[in-house]
């Protein structure tokens, strides 16, 4: 198992520096930062003391080597446009996508392994039922589940506010209130995906022998899903649900601007165009460390859940 780890974290730091070596130089083809910052009026004077006090005069290899070192220590330096540091503003937008994301994660978690459980245990029109579900859940667009969302729940009937984000520490249930409706429109592929894998690896392990000679000696079936189906057949599942926090990740950055919620989305967006690389690098990387992170976890959780995979 160690092992496995540890080429685990070697994998990652590789992912890591080819992901922002990536981001930096490609960011440096896009249009003059400097004619971005000061706008259309500027001076050629002043797009050269601008570049020159951005240090875009240098070659852009040194740049990214300064800029790599100064983050390995936790310096990410500061905004282009707005003078501040890339690292406060991203820990104060980072609490609003982590908790959108790993909220739906959550719900994509307990709905879809219930229903593909579900699924996989009564068969017959239960099984096509929640195959057609899944079905629906991968062809509807989020942006579409998410204005119906709106429409009823928000204008209609005034349960939910539609857009804005109250902190949890400010408010344990508007909190709650705030994240319902963003979190229900990423969701919905997510538990599709989820209950499809779960009914599939839960059916599979169902007709194992081992399964059948359990049952035939008269242990309940509550006791033979729960000590071992669930265990084998959970791993494939939680691929999947990494799998989904990583799409999700993605999906909440545009959920985000759907709903006013000021988290990295909004962040990132705004210094795209903006031409402000920093901050532009200083997301890539924290999102790139977030997936890294998740990724590790769940390969740690299916080695101990299956030995096996500490082994290849």
């Amino acid at each position: 198992m160690i092992t496995f780890l540890t080429r685990r974290l070697i994998s990652a730091v590789a992912l890591l520096l080819v992901v922002s070596a990536l981001t930096f130089f490609l960011m440096d083809l896009l249009p003059d930062p400097g004619r971005g910052i000061l706008g259309v009026s500027a001076t050629d004077e002043q797009l050269t003391a601008k570049r020159a006090e951005l240090g875009l005069d240098q070659p852009v290899v040194p740049r990214y080597l300064d800029w790599l070192w100064a983050a390995l220590r936790g310096d990410l330096g500061t905004s282009w446009t707005t003078g501040l540091d890339v690292a406060d503003s991203i820990g104060t937008k980072l609490p609003v996508t982590l908790s959108l994301t790993l909220t739906a994660t959550l719900v994509c978690a307990l709905f879809g392994i219930a229903l593909g459980l579900f699924a996989a245990i009564r068969r017959g029109m239960v099984d096509r039922s929640v195959h057609v579900l899944a079905v629906a859940g991968f062809a509807i667009p989020g942006l579409w589940v998410g204005i119906l969302l709106v429409a009823l729940f928000a204008v209609k009937l005034d349960w939910l506010p539609a857009t804005g984000y109250v902190p949890l520490a400010e408010s344990p249930v508007d909190w709650a209130r705030s994240l319902v409706l963003p979190v229900a429109t990423i969701a919905v592929s997510g538990i599709a995906a989820i209950a499809q894998q779960t009914r599939n690896a839960v059916a599979t392990v169902l007709e194992r022998d081992y399964v059948r000679t359990l049952r035939s000696r008269g242990l309940p079936l509550r006791r033979v899903l729960l000590v071992h189906v669930l265990r084998n057949a959970t791993p494939p599942a939680l691929t999947v649900v990494g799998l989904q926090f990583i799409g999700l990740l993605g999906g909440a950055l545009v959920i985000e601007q759907i709903f006013a919620l000021p988290g990295l989305g909004s962040l990132a967006i705004g210094a795209t165009s903006q031409s402000d690389v920093p901050t532009v690098q200083g997301v890539v990387l924290v999102s790139v460390c977030v997936v890294v992170s998740v990724n590790l976890v769940v390969d740690l959780a299916t080695g101990v859940l299956d030995p096996k995979v500490g082994m290849r």
